[in-house]
């Protein structure tokens, strides 16, 4: 039976964020799912030709989902189909949301929705080392506390897990058509984002 002692350390390192995320959606209501499928396709395309006009990289703008569905009416009423296109947009400029997304809407009207807005970093990786560090020194310092409680001394690293968990700050998700909403008056602040390290580390008695 292996003996000593398991203890979990856990690190967090926050910084400004780098990048800001937007999820846009561009929908149309239609009589048949032809016309809802090639309104959708129109006013999608001006929406990504406008916001690379704006300076966004074309490798920044991607589909993250496609739907058409047939939406709920009262019996007897006529058929309706719904078409939607949700585009994923990363930018550089934390300080221009205000004017991609008045480009956006300028583009595709009341068909556009904002559903929501995330700030984020780009290379996670110098934070996790430093968490990682913070972690295990935590976890060192737990082991030989517990150790000289038990009238041990602690040895050597036997095993190591890891967990990490990202926190980004996230403005408020929104789901709204263009005429809700003013861009310029939605105030967002890019706040911290902190990446979290949690390390179960196994030691043994020395």
């Amino acid at each position: 039976m292996e003996t000593g002692v398991t203890v979990v350390g856990s690190g967090q390192v926050s910084t400004a964020p780098d990048v800001l995320r937007v999820s846009l959606s561009v929908e149309h209501v239609a009589a048949d799912v032809a016309a809802a499928v090639a309104q959708v396709a129109e006013r999608t395309d001006a929406v990504v030709a406008a916001l690379r006009e704006q300076g966004v990289e074309a490798s920044d703008i991607g589909t993250t989902t496609v739907n058409v569905y047939q939406e709920y009416r009262e019996p007897g009423t006529a058929a309706a189909y719904r078409g939607s296109h949700q585009l994923s947009v990363t930018t550089r400029d934390l300080t221009g949301f205000g004017t991609l997304l008045n480009a956006a809407v300028g583009a595709a009207g009341n068909n556009l929705n904002l559903q929501s807005l995330q700030f984020d970093v780009q290379d996670k990786s110098a934070l996790l080392t430093q968490a990682r560090e913070l972690a295990f020194r935590q976890a060192q310092e737990k082991g030989t506390e517990l150790a000289a409680l038990a009238g041990y001394s602690l040895g050597s690293v036997t095993a190591i897990s890891e967990t990490d968990n990202h926190a980004p700050i996230r403005g408020e998700a929104l789901s709204m058509s263009a005429k809700a909403f003013d861009a310029a008056s939605l105030n967002i602040t890019p706040g911290d984002h902190s990446v979290q390290v949690s390390l179960e580390v196994h030691f043994s008695w020395a």
